[in-house]
C-alpha cells in the first residue's frame, strides 16, 4: 500500500516526488543582452544585400541591388512558369514580332549586299549555275567554289551578329527598330559565349543546308514560344529580345 506522506522525521523537501528540477546556479548578475533584433550589418532577413529593390532590367547592367539571380532562378523576375506570379514582371515589353522580323531582314541585307558585290567581282559558282551546262555547275561545286563562298558567308553573318550583340546587345537592325538582346536571367548584355552560340544556331543551318526551311522553323519557334517569345537561338543562348530603353545598355 502506497503512502504519499514522507516517513516520520523526514523533511518534505527531501521527498523525491515533491522536488522540482533546479537550473544551474548563476554566477553572474542579470543578463546584459539587449532585446532580440536583426544582426548588425545586415537586414532582418539575414541577407548581406538586403531586400531586392527592383528588377535587374531596371538598369542596363543587369541589376541595382545585390548579386544577379542565377541562370536557373525561375523567380528572377517575379515568378517562373510554375509560379503563381507574372513571369514578365519587371521586364521591358517583349519585342513585337514584326519589328524583330524587320530588324533581321535589315541585318541580312547589310551582310548580303557586300558579299554579292564581292562575289560579282571575283566570280562565284552561282553565275555558272545559271548556265545550261550542268557539267560546269557540278565542276564548280566539286572544286570547292561553292564551299568557299559558303564559309565566307558563315563567317560574315555569324561574326557580325556575335560582335554586335556582344558589344551592346544590338545589331544595326535592332538599333534602328529600337530593340535589344538581353540575357533572360538578369537583363545584361550577352557575353561572348552566349552571343556566339546564338548566332551559330541562327545562321549556320540556314547558310549551309536549308535556308527557307530553317527560317520557317525559327519564325515558328518565336510565334509559339510562351511566355518570352524565344526562338530556338534564344533558347540555346538563354536570351530574350525586348524593347530598348532610351539609355543604351552597356557593360560595367
Amino acid at each position: 500500500m502506497s503512502n504519499d506522506q514522507p516517513p516520520p522525521g523526514q523533511s518534505p523537501d527531501d521527498d523525491p516526488f515533491l522536488k522540482r528540477p533546479q537550473g544551474p546556479p548563476s554566477s553572474e548578475g542579470p543578463s546584459s543582452e539587449g532585446p532580440p533584433g536583426p544582426p548588425p550589418g545586415g537586414s532582418s532577413s539575414g541577407s548581406p544585400y538586403g531586400p531586392p529593390s527592383g528588377s535587374p532590367y531596371g538598369s542596363p547592367y543587369g541589376g541595382d541591388s545585390g548579386p544577379p539571380p542565377g541562370p536557373h532562378d525561375r523567380n528572377a523576375y517575379g515568378g517562373g512558369p510554375f509560379g503563381g506570379t507574372d513571369p514578365l514582371a519587371g521586364m521591358p515589353p517583349l519585342a513585337p514580332f514584326g519589328k524583330r522580323l524587320a530588324a533581321r531582314i535589315i541585318d541580312a541585307l547589310i551582310i548580303f549586299i557586300p558579299l554579292a558585290i564581292l562575289s560579282g567581282l571575283f566570280g562565284n559558282w552561282h553565275a555558272q549555275a545559271n548556265s545550261s551546262n550542268w557539267g560546269d555547275f557540278t565542276s564548280q561545286v566539286n572544286t570547292g567554289t561553292q564551299w568557299f563562298w559558303s564559309v565566307i558567308s558563315v563567317v560574315a553573318y555569324v561574326g557580325y551578329d556575335t560582335l554586335m550583340t556582344r558589344r551592346s546587345g544590338q545589331t544595326l537592325g535592332k538599333r534602328w527598330m529600337k530593340l535589344r538582346v538581353a540575357m533572360l536571367n538578369n537583363g545584361a548584355v550577352p557575353d561572348t559565349g552566349s552571343a556566339l552560340l546564338r548566332a551559330i544556331v541562327l545562321w549556320l543551318p540556314a547558310l549551309l543546308c536549308c535556308l527557307l526551311v530553317w527560317w520557317a522553323v525559327i519564325i515558328l519557334s518565336i510565334l509559339v514560344s510562351r511566355p518570352y517569345r524565344q526562338g530556338l537561338h534564344d533558347k540555346a543562348a538563354r536570351t530574350v529580345v525586348v524593347v530598348a530603353t532610351e539609355q543604351r545598355p552597356g557593360r560595367p
